[in-house]
C-alpha cells in the first residue's frame, strides 16, 4: 500500500501529512470510482473494498491524492471522492 515518499507533493498540510500526486488516471488500469462530494453513489455497485486504487496502487481508507490539481480522498467501500482544487498558488 502506498505510503507516499518520491512522489509526495510538497506541501504544508494539517500533521504535516503528505499527499502523493497520482496523475491522470489510466483507462487501462484499475482505478477506483471517482464521485463528486455530493454524489450519490448507487448500493448496486458491488465494491466493499477496504482500500481505494489509483493505477493499480492500492491506498488506505482516508488516505488523500492530488490527480492533478484535484483533491481526492479514498472514503469507505473504497470509493474517491472529489474534495476539491488546489490552486497553483497553493504549491
Amino acid at each position: 500500500m502506498h505510503q507516499g515518499g518520491a512522489l509526495c507533493w510538497e506541501q504544508a498540510w494539517p500533521n504535516n501529512t503528505c499527499r502523493p500526486q497520482v496523475g491522470a488516471a489510466d483507462p487501462e488500469l484499475k482505478t477506483s470510482p471517482i464521485l463528486d462530494e455530493d454524489e450519490e453513489f448507487s448500493l448496486d455497485l458491488e465494491l466493499e473494498s477496504g482500500v481505494c486504487y489509483f493505477n493499480n496502487v492500492a491506498y488506505r481508507i482516508g488516505q488523500f491524492v492530488l490527480s492533478g490539481n484535484e483533491l481526492l480522498h479514498c472514503e469507505e467501500r473504497g470509493l474517491w471522492v472529489r474534495k476539491g482544487e488546489m490552486r497553483a498558488d497553493q504549491e
